[in-house]
């Protein structure tokens, strides 16, 4: 069963006036780990999850996004302690290509694997939104989305399977990691929405085929 997988990521005494920083350098971690340099859309959220944004602006894809410190930098000139900022911005996995086999081949298309941009959620709590929520789920929560490509549990999963599954965690590892460093967080959790360990799940899942 898939599940939604989150990085929170949490920094001593953050000053509100500090997280702009932090954003720009998370976001700017993504372009060497499989992600694009450029954010795609910004959204500023005030008081909570249920409210209207205030500010909501799509930038494009690829070429056509903004720089991220650029962007940061704009969206907190809204600068609230009851403000979450979420960046959209690209990031690239090996995932089964849905309606069966292709028989292309190439150096990103081997099979039915190929590698498919998705966009990741990149959001800045600030200290007061949704009662602090920072609290549980950090200063800065990356949502990556679907933990699918990490484990493909419906598929029959051979040697080449494997390999792409290797490839996504070990992206996946070195972008937390890259994240965690450039921005100089004090702790980090990876975590799902379900509550299940993906390390866990993975190390059943790659069981399955010796």
């Amino acid at each position: 069963m898939a599940d939604t997988l989150y990085l929170s990521l949490w920094y001593p005494n953050l000053r509100l006036e500090s997280l702009a920083d932090k954003l720009a350098l998370v976001l700017g971690a993504f372009a060497a780990h499989g992600g694009e340099p450029r954010v795609y859309a910004v959204t500023v959220w005030p008081v909570d999850w249920s409210e209207s944004p205030v500010l909501q602006r799509i930038y494009g894809y690829g070429e056509l996004g903004a720089d991220p410190k650029f962007v940061v930098d704009e969206a907190l000139e809204l600068l609230h302690e009851d403000y979450a900022y979420e960046f959209q911005i690209g990031w690239s996995l090996w995932e089964l290509e849905a309606g069966g086999a292709v028989a292309a081949q190439s150096d990103n298309l081997i099979g039915r694997w190929v590698r498919e941009p998705r966009l990741v959620r990149v959001t800045g709590y600030g200290p007061l939104f949704d009662e602090g929520a920072y609290e549980q789920d950090g200063h800065i929560r990356i949502d990556f989305g679907s933990d699918a490509p990490f484990l493909e549990e419906d598929a029959e999963l051979d040697q080449v399977g494997a390999r792409h599954i290797e490839e996504n965690v070990r992206q996946l590892v070195e972008l937390t990691a890259a994240a965690e460093k450039a921005s100089g967080a004090t702790a980090r959790l990876l975590w799902s929405e379900l509550g299940e360990s993906l390390a866990q799940r993975l190390a059943a899942r790659l069981g399955m085929r010796n």
